[in-house]
Parts: structure tokens; C-alpha cells; sequence
């Protein structure tokens, strides 16, 4: 029996826990280098959320209002804003940095002209600011963006479904909604 053991040949004690080291460490070293991708691309990707959209019309006025949340990881400069494709003058689209709406976005009595306009949102008049270029949307921040008489939108457009385009250097961001009547 002492015989049989003797001349059975196997790896050294030495060799086979380097093996087990050097495999353990390739296998930690992999599933670190994953977690790290996983991290970084997730934490500095673009994510734009549009909610709340509208547009209001009746024979005399159009109007499109909607919510816009950063929630990626990075700054997004938007390059344009378009209504049924229709791209939107900077000097039309008004817009205000705070914190999301609980409640839905409301027609807008206001005249919008001028380099800023009050408009109430949930019962709080806010200053919306008249855009004049490319706009900043910092990570996490919240804008409520009014567009005043989109060009495409007139009265033979309500009940239409239409689509609001925000546009990115990156990617566009689209939704729908059915163009309302404003009585007058």
C-alpha cells in the first residue's frame, strides 16, 4: 500500500497555493475593474426627463409649457427646443431653475416678451427668464420652460397629438401631448 502512495506524483504544496493565489487575484482584479466601469459610465451618462408637457391654442394665441429634470450625472447644454419639428426662436422660450412642480402646468395669462416674465407655478410667482442662447441644465437641476406661440401650433391643431423635442449635444429627448384649447 505504502508503495501505491509513493509513486503517485502530484504539484507540491508551493505550486498549488500560488495557483490559488494568482487565480484569486485575476478573479478580484476582474470583478474590480467591473464594478468601476459599471460606476463611472453610469454616474456620467445623460439622462434628460421631460413631464408635464402642454400646448395650449385657441384663435388668437398658442402657448407650450413642460418640466425638465436633469437626472444624469453630467451638465447638458440644450442646442434647441422644437414643436412638431418646428425649431423654436431662443427669444420665445422662457424658463425658470427650481424645483419640480407637484401640481400640473397651468395656461400662462401673461404676456410673454421681454428679457424676463412672472408666471405663477402652484401659487408662487416665479421669474422665468427669456433665453437668449444655448441653455445649462446642471446635474439634477429642474426647469419649467414656457415657449410662447410655437410656430407650427394654430386652432386647427387642438386635439392633435403632438410631439415637443428637446434637443441635446448628445441626444434628443421627445414627448407627446394633445394640443388644448384656451378659452378666451
Amino acid at each position: 500500500m505504502k508503495r501505491i502512495l509513493k509513486s503517485r506524483k502530484g504539484l507540491s504544496t508551493v505550486v498549488t497555493t500560488l495557483i490559488i493565489l494568482v487565480v484569486s487575484v485575476l478573479l478580484a482584479t476582474v470583478v474590480t475593474f467591473y464594478a468601476i466601469n459599471v460606476a463611472t459610465t453610469r454616474m456620467e451618462s445623460e439622462d434628460l426627463k421631460i413631464t408635464k408637457q402642454h400646448i395650449w391654442s385657441n384663435s388668437t394665441m398658442a402657448q407650450a409649457a413642460f418640466v425638465l429634470t436633469n437626472v444624469g450625472g453630467r451638465d447638458v447644454l440644450l442646442d434647441k427646443i422644437t414643436v412638431r419639428d418646428q425649431e423654436e426662436a431662443w427669444t420665445d422660450v422662457y424658463y425658470w431653475k427650481g424645483t419640480a412642480p407637484s401640481h400640473d402646468l397651468n395656461f400662462s395669462n401673461v404676456d410673454l416678451t421681454g428679457a424676463s416674465v412672472s408666471i405663477s407655478i402652484e401659487g408662487t410667482s416665479e421669474t422665468f427668464t427669456q433665453a437668449s442662447d444655448d441653455i445649462a441644465v446642471e446635474s439634477g437641476t429642474t426647469l419649467v420652460v414656457y415657449i410662447n406661440s410655437p410656430d407650427s401650433i394654430g386652432v386647427s391643431d387642438i386635439g392633435v397629438t403632438t410631439r415637443i423635442t428637446v434637443y441635446s449635444a448628445n441626444a434628443m429627448y421627445s414627448k407627446e401631448c394633445n394640443v388644448e384649447f384656451i378659452p378666451l
